[in-house]
């Protein structure tokens, strides 16, 4: 019992901050000083799944980015992961702070600088140009996470498969998938969350066509809807909360990747 303490009170202290948002969601009047709402409403929750609001068309628009950032920044983060973490060549660390930079630059300084080019060539306002706008922040990290784990991959396998007759595709789908595919779902997972949270770029590229859900959950605080915000906010903080606690079992234990995180 002594031993599972550590986590239960690591658990009260992820969930507390839930308590106040579940009790917003379920109020319908809650006036200063009272300690307990003064009456209590589902509209919010109801706002949630009810078609002619904007939240339902915000999660699919939410989930959409995500998933389709997540696999374009996982094909372009092993080829450049695979470059970094088994090669060393010339101006490498150049590479690295390259790839670095849309993270360590504010994303608003970013996006106001290629605004231009979104305008010009018809993206801005478009699906596809919020795509490629987050891209930029989710590239950087999933690069590295994967470029960590091909530091300690052992491309002795791959040669064997080859030498056994195998091809590229083979070799890559049987041989180099299945052991880079834990570290390749952390990846996945960072990309997703990073996509799901971002508001800066998709609010200016998106220019308020691409409605997600965090535009929608900042539209509701400003309107000082807190019945609906904190409903709306659950629903935000969910799959990023699931998604935690899925990508901690190929971090620690006995799901870590095959291959492990090296140094590059």
């Amino acid at each position: 019992m002594i031993r599972l303490l550590p986590r239960w009170l690591l658990a009260i202290g992820l969930l507390l901050p839930f308590v106040p948002l579940l009790v917003w969601a379920g109020s319908g009047q809650w006036r200063y000083p009272g300690v307990v709402p003064q009456r209590g409403s589902g509209r919010g929750l109801r706002l949630l799944v009810d078609p002619a609001s904007d939240i339902p068309q915000g999660l699919l628009t939410s989930l959409l980015l995500g998933v389709t950032v997540s696999v374009i920044a996982c094909a372009v983060g092993l080829c450049a992961g695979r470059a970094l973490g088994l090669y060393a060549f010339r101006g490498k660390r150049a590479v690295q702070f390259l790839l670095l930079a849309p993270a360590i630059v504010p994303g608003l300084a970013v996006t106001l600088g290629i605004q231009v080019f979104f305008l010009r060539y018809r993206l801005a306002g478009t699906l596809p140009g919020v795509v490629l706008v987050q891209l930029l922040p989710t590239i950087p990290y999933v690069t590295l996470v994967l470029g960590s784990a091909f530091a300690n991959f052992e491309t002795g396998y791959e040669e064997q498969a080859r030498t056994l007759g195998a091809g590229p595709l083979r070799t890559f789908w049987h041989v180099t998938l299945p052991v880079l595919r834990p570290s390749l779902i952390v990846a996945a997972f960072f990309a997703f969350l990073i996509s799901w949270s971002e508001y800066i770029l998709t609010l200016l590229i998106g220019g308020g066509t691409v409605k997600t859900l965090p535009l929608l959950l900042f539209a509701y605080i400003g309107s000082s809807d807190q019945n609906v915000a904190a409903a709306l906010a659950l629903l935000v903080v969910l799959p990023p909360f699931l998604l935690v606690l899925v990508t901690s079992r190929f971090l620690t234990g006995s799901q870590t990747g095959a291959v492990g995180f090296g140094r590059l």
